[in-house]
């Protein structure tokens, strides 16, 4: 593979230098599904050199209408597995790891062992303040991504921030589970939650620590607030 070419529509905005230090970072994914998929999907695209990959679902067919990894031929196939694949069609030099687990309690420190950065495409509100609060007590930053219907939301989440604490006290159950949600909006959130993780990842541009970006595609409205 001549990587020259590989990369060659990304050296505007990614230098060669910067280019290697992706290939040295260690990301992990939380979710393969909706916000997920895109998300492994444009990390692998981009050259991040080390993805881990966490969900303990199957692909059905209420899937299919979203998640960009599902199509008709892996239904009843494990998320996590298929991701892999996807990972190693787009870049075999990707090196993978893949955990068919649901994140909890007893497994979430092995899940965070040697990375740099966490990606959050959970759909679980408990899991998320877990995932938060162990990130900060290890200090690891997170991408946080959310959606429902034509609503998303995103933040960069630094260690002692909370902003998922914050923001979620007392509530269970996101939108999503009322309002569902079309293909487009976490294709939309999974391509900021990328362009967030890659600042963050070359410390470069300005992020949206401490800020919650708030996207109503309805009403076209994207508005910023403070957390």
């Amino acid at each position: 593979m001549d990587y020259s070419k590989r990369y060659l529509k990304n050296k505007k905005l990614i230098s060669q230098k910067e280019q290697e230090v992706l290939k040295n970072k260690r990301v992990l994914v939380l979710g393969c599904g909706g916000l997920g998929g895109y998300i492994i999907e444009m990390l692998a695209r981009l050259g991040v050199g080390n993805l881990k990959v966490v969900d303990f679902d199957i692909f059905d067919e209420s899937n299919l209408n979203r998640q960009i990894l599902s199509n008709e031929e892996n239904l009843g196939f494990f998320k996590v597995e298929e991701a892999l694949k996807r990972i190693k069609s787009i870049n075999s030099d990707i090196k993978t790891k893949g955990f068919n687990v649901k994140v909890d309690e007893e497994n979430i420190d092995n899940l965070l062992t040697d990375i740099d950065l966490v990606v959050d495409a959970l759909d679980s509100i408990p899991l998320k303040i877990m995932v938060e609060e162990k990130c900060s007590h290890l200090g690891i930053s997170i991408v946080h991504g959310a959606i429902g219907g034509w609503v998303a939301q995103i933040a960069v989440i630094r260690p002692g921030d909370f902003i998922l604490k914050k923001m979620y006290s007392g509530i269970e159950k996101g939108i999503e589970a009322e309002l569902g949600n079309p293909s487009f909006t976490p294709a939309l959130a999974a391509s900021i939650q990328v362009s967030e993780t890659l600042k963050l990842l070359l410390n470069k541009g300005d992020s949206l620590q401490s800020q919650v970006l708030y996207i109503d595609l309805e009403n076209n409205t994207f508005s910023t607030f403070e957390a």
